[in-house]
């Protein structure tokens, strides 16, 4: 899969702005920058300077020149990529960009497919496949627990913690594998005392990795939150102070909101993405039981639901207001459920004091005011995980290594399993190098053409 033909690509976003940076790589990446380059010492060769260099000229074809440009220097294999890399910081017109871009592919380049420098720097040894996947989770990562996460890994937290557990896993398997050799002699080389706490100490490492995917996943992708409620309870004026601004529409019609509307916040370093859905309700409105049906198919698909209602409205009618509440509980057992009473600006201390008697654990709020929103959102903040976050523990965000960390928990129970019962070396020699291969799918120490495919296919071009 490795090539050594030489790649450019547009680096920055494309559009017009103020700077644009164009990067090669390849093994003639200074010669054919050198070949379209003038620097404002005429008789400079990048190919004769220091790498890490910044050198200040003009981009050139034939004798017009495109633009005043200034060209960084990276040879190899102290680069990204590893191999030597060259990038151009041109002013940002898309026609300028275009017109350098053009010119290197006519002076010997190709055009980088997505991903293909990190690829080029994982095939080189400069990445392993997980911090290689950490870069395209940093580059899309749009609050702080995120960016988090995906500094760590693409740092080698992550790939450090799994190298440490496949050496000494390999250690023994090596001696186990050398007993075979030695069958007939009737030897054992590998302390089973040993190996079996070994094993045990590494079940709990994955069991610990393998448990941070709940709140990986979510704090990557964002918390999905589906606002429920009667309609014309407040729905839309929470999401929309939540918001701090006019996202859902908001009239005294009751039956406003007929499909979902979706938004996400960061609140605290963590994304939010709140689904402001249809009142539920009887109806017989055929758009707004359709809004309806949507509403249950949300809080199905939210990791927490917030149930909002009216205290002014429902002040004589709390006991119906529980019931209501229960259902939903009932009905979804396993979900987090914040309970809102909404507008309670307008109600007397003595009519809060009979909301608090009747709904447990009611959060007191008026989206109108503003008031009880800090309250609300440090309540979700409360819902999730964020320890291992401050504390800086290793924290699984990506499906694949956690279905990789799955299968080699697995073999390392039935290796444990195998202890027990007292099975041969060669036994335990087959569940042993199953789980050394899931290991390696992690860290890119096995793959195949197909998987480096599919990983790097989702990266922008020109990272």
């Amino acid at each position: 899969m490795l090539q050594n033909d030489t790649i450019v690509a547009l680096a920055t976003a494309s559009g017009t702005g103020a700077i644009a940076v164009i990067r090669l790589s390849g093994v003639d990446a200074i010669s054919i920058t050198d070949s379209c380059f003038r620097s404002i010492k005429k008789t400079k060769q990048l190919k004769d300077q220091k790498t890490h260099t910044i050198h200040l000229g003009h981009i050139i074809d034939r004798d017009r020149v495109v633009d005043e440009v200034l060209v960084t220097v990276f040879k190899g294999p102290n680069s990204y990529t590893g191999e030597d890399v060259i990038e151009i910081s041109c002013h940002g017109s898309s026609y300028i960009q275009q017109e350098i871009i053009q010119l290197f592919l006519r002076s010997g380049c190709r055009m980088a497919t997505a991903g293909e420098f990190t690829l080029r720097a994982f095939l080189n040894g400069k990445l392993d496949l997980s911090q290689a996947e950490a870069v395209a989770d940093l580059i899309s990562s749009d609050n702080e627990a995120s960016h988090q996460i995906a500094m760590q890994q693409m740092r080698g937290g992550f790939s450090s913690e799994i190298a440490k557990l496949r050496e000494e896993l390999l250690n023994f398997a090596s001696l186990i594998e050398l007993e075979l050799d030695f069958a007939e002699e009737d030897v054992e080389f590998a302390d089973r005392t040993q190996f079996k706490e070994l094993i045990e100490r590494i079940g709990f490492v994955l069991k610990r990795l393998i448990d941070s995917f709940a709140v990986g996943n979510v704090i990557k992708n964002g918390i999905p939150i589906a606002i429920v409620g009667e309609p014309n309870v407040g729905k839309s004026t929470l999401l929309n102070a939540l918001l701090n601004e006019d996202r859902a529409i908001v009239s005294e019609i009751a039956g406003t909101t007929r499909d979902t509307i979706e938004d996400e916040i960061s609140i605290g370093g963590i994304g939010f993405r709140f689904i402001d859905t249809a009142g539920i309700r009887e109806t017989k409105d055929v758009v707004e039981s359709i809004g309806i049906k949507k509403t249950f198919e949300k809080i199905e698909q939210s990791q927490v639901t917030i149930y909002l209602f009216d205290a002014q409205k429902n002040i004589d009618n709390l006991e119906a207001v529980r019931i209501e509440i229960e259902k939903i509980r009932n009905r979804y057992p396993q979900k987090p459920l914040l309970v809102i009473a909404n507008k309670i600006d307008t109600l007397t201390d003595t009519q809060l004091s009979e909301i608090n008697k009747t709904i447990v654990d009611v959060l007191m709020l008026s989206a109108k005011t503003g008031f009880g929103v800090e309250e609300l959102t440090n309540s979700l903040l409360n819902l999730i995980n964020t320890g291992a976050l401050r504390n800086n523990e290793t924290i699984v965000a990506n499906s694949r290594h956690y279905d990789a960390l799955l299968k080699a928990f697995e073999e390392t129970q039935k290796v444990s399993y195998g202890l027990d019962s007292g099975l041969s070396g060669d036994l335990l020699a087959i569940d042993i190098r199953q789980a050394l291969y899931h290991f390696g799918e992690i860290t890119g120490e096995i793959t195949t053409d197909d998987l480096l495919g599919n990983i790097f296919a989702n990266f922008c071009i020109g990272k």
